[in-house]
């Protein structure tokens, strides 16, 4: 460790000052920060149907399967994609609001409080999500209402998430423009996925190894 008295020591405390703009930020003759240029794009110009073409690509591109609906058919949908999965005891979060869809032969597992190897017993997990962006085909989770604690999205090996066309933005500083940044966030790009040294492609390692996405619009 740089002793007390070492001007580089010293220089380096000062510019820490500046940054956070506490007492003794300009200590040394230091500028203050130089102002951050923000010259990137800030969206992609699509309207909504561009956007969602887009996404959807973006998606298929993952292998992630895509429904889509209109607001009065979600419960449908829903039923429909468990059917074909065979998923029977299906994790949801709260604020969800499928308890009254009738998914006949459906146990919903609360999802609060449930172990690591009770999320991983189920044969998947139903949630909504915060936005998505459609140029890099990602899905960002926050933890709100209908999307529930981390582990809900990453231990059960099949993961549907019914999304609102409205919820679709174009690039990156969108999305982040509409997070609110205390919330802890889980950026999905597809099914888990990764590839060992012989670039052989495995699904399912660190996350579910089905992703679908019911897309609710008109």
């Amino acid at each position: 460790m740089a002793p007390r008295g070492d001007p580089a020591r010293a220089e380096v405390l000062a510019r820490i000052r500046t940054a956070l703009g506490t007492p003794g930020g300009g200590a040394g003759g230091s500028p203050p920060a130089a102002e951050v240029p923000r010259g990137y794009r800030a969206g992609a110009g699509l309207d909504t149907a561009a956007l969602v073409s887009l996404l959807i690509d973006r998606l298929g591109d993952y292998g992630t399967a895509v429904r889509r609906c209109g607001p009065a058919g979600v419960a449908q949908a829903v039923r429909e994609a468990l059917a074909e999965r065979g998923a029977r005891r299906v994790v949801v979060p709260p604020g969800l609001g499928l308890e009254a869809a009738g998914l006949d032969g459906v146990t919903l597992l609360a999802g609060d409080g449930l172990s690591p190897g009770a999320l991983d017993a189920a044969d998947g997990v139903i949630t909504t999500a915060a936005v998505a962006i459609a140029e890099t085909g990602t899905i960002i989770l926050d933890g709100g209402p209908g999307q529930g604690r981390r582990a809900l999205s990453l231990v059960p090996d099949y993961h549907l998430c019914i999304l609102d066309a409205g919820q679709i933005v174009g690039i990156v500083p969108q999305a982040l423009g509409r997070l609110d940044h205390h919330r802890p966030g889980t950026w999905i790009s597809g099914p888990s996925a990764t590839s060992d040294i012989e670039l052989d492609r495995v699904q399912g390692v660190h996350g579910p190894r089905t992703l679908e996405v019911i897309l609710v619009g008109p």
